[in-house]
């Protein structure tokens, strides 16, 4: 149930400036926004002095792993890691047992996702359990609120197959999302392939794959006309080429997971499996060059990739283990230290992990949400009350122990990272204070 609450004396980010204010939330919505607001009787206070206040963050791309794994995780929880994180708003990720390929089971997460303590909308399969060969129901599922579909975790590899899709796609005024590995170069890899890969005798996982997929893609949507999102790019190459595209009006967007932006190669030679993923780690420059990219505003979106695993089935040999690392919790704090730290642009932060998200996954349409809440708007009066409270100076130290999800697959552990949610607004309730799950 939504209350009223203030939150007091915070910097306060707008969309081209920001201010420092308080901020009225009555009755699920923003009421007021300015200095000294006389505050009526019953308002909960929110002490937000030295914090930024913007909208709150939205994650393109976490697994939630239900149905079909809910030992890793499950919406309710996902959710309380999200929130934790500053997120109001999640997109669920179809790469689950069974496949989020039809309209039941996508029913069934937007059911689930109802009772959870942040927004979650879902991210449709592009074709029938993920296997690249038939399309899903695409019309059916875009019925249901559905905007974004994709294959995650596989690419879809057949250029027909995506062709085809992506002509469906378009009247329906929905946009498919790539994960971009070329297969055939990938068979067999576990990590970046190059001078790590081999010393370590490990099979790898050539950038080539990458960048030739986005390049594919890229003809595809200048032929059908169809937006495209390409997820988790782990190159500066990759990037460059989504910028060029876009520079010429092609309706193309790209996301940055905070692995490939904080972690490199180098990780791997521990042979811990914590650090396996896919796209893999890249070498030094490729991560210099990503931080470069978001700093500059070539990237629309930091998405986290969130991909819980049960403690047993990561703890296997690196080249059997399943590829995948949290990312939820700590996610903005990663994001403010590679756009670095102390002198982060507050507007450039919020739009990374707000509004460009909200854009590319159309949560800021009210009217076809399931709680009827919009993200990734302006603070000010009028907007639904989706608000992090995010303090850019407190510190702390990852403990995998002390999450709010199931696993504890996070390669941070032990790591002192800046930035910290001290609280979070959803759909105007008070679901984070001073840092805690209330």
């Amino acid at each position: 149930m939504s209350e009223a609450i203030i939150l007091h004396g915070g910097s306060v980010v707008h969309a081209t400036t920001t201010e420092v204010a308080d901020v009225l939330v009555v009755d699920g919505r923003i009421s007021e926004v300015g200095a000294s607001l006389r505050v009526p009787p019953g308002v909960r206070h929110v002490d937000a002095r030295g914090c930024w206040v913007g909208p709150g963050f939205v994650d393109l791309h976490a697994h939630l792993r239900e149905p079909g794994n809910e030992a890793a995780e499950t919406i309710a929880s996902g959710a309380r890691a999200a929130a934790v994180g500053g997120y109001s708003a999640i997109v669920a990720m179809p790469n689950t047992e069974p496949a989020l390929d039809n309209p039941v089971l996508v029913r069934y997460v937007l059911d689930q996702g109802s009772l959870a303590v942040v927004d979650v909308a879902v991210a449709g399969a592009i074709t029938k359990n993920r296997a690249g060969e038939h399309l899903a129901p695409l019309g059916e599922m875009a019925a249901l609120g559905v905007r974004l579909f994709t294959d995650d975790g596989n690419g879809v590899q057949d250029a027909a197959v995506m062709r085809r899709a992506l002509t469906y796609a378009r009247p329906l005024g929905v946009r498919l999302a790539q994960h971009c590995e070329e297969a055939s170069l990938t068979l067999g890899g576990v990590m970046n392939e190059g001078v790590v890969s081999s010393r370590l005798g490990l099979s790898g996982r050539p950038a080539l794959a990458e960048e030739l997929m986005v390049l594919r893609d890229i003809e595809l949507v200048r032929l059908t006309g169809c937006p495209v999102h390409f997820l988790h790019l782990s190159t500066p190459r990759a990037i460059a080429l989504v910028l060029e595209a876009r520079s010429q009006g092609l309706p193309v967007t790209c996301e940055v997971a905070p692995h490939h932006f904080t972690l490199d190669e180098t990780a791997c030679e521990t042979f811990d499996p914590t650090f396996k993923v896919h796209p893999p780690l890249r070498n030094v420059s490729d991560v210099a060059g990503v931080r470069a990219a978001m700093r500059r505003g070539d990237v629309d979106a930091v998405a986290t990739d969130h991909a819980p695993h049960a403690h047993e089935t990561k703890d296997l040999a690196f080249d059997e283990a399943p590829a995948g690392m949290l990312g939820l919790e700590h996610a903005a704090s990663l994001t403010l230290e590679a756009l670095g730290a102390g002198d982060t642009n507050p507007l450039l932060f919020f739009q990374l992990l707000s509004r460009g998200p909200a854009a590319i996954a159309q949560l800021r349409a009210s009217d076809e949400r399931p709680r009827h809440t919009a993200h990734g708007g302006d603070v000010q009066a009028g907007e639904d009350a989706n608000l992090v409270v995010f303090d850019p100076a407190a510190t702390r130290v990852v403990n995998r122990h002390h999450l709010a999800g199931r696993s504890i697959n996070t390669p941070y552990h032990g790591r002192t990272i800046q930035g910290e949610t001290r609280a979070l607004v959803v759909a105007g309730t008070l679901v984070v204070e001073n840092g805690e799950l209330q």
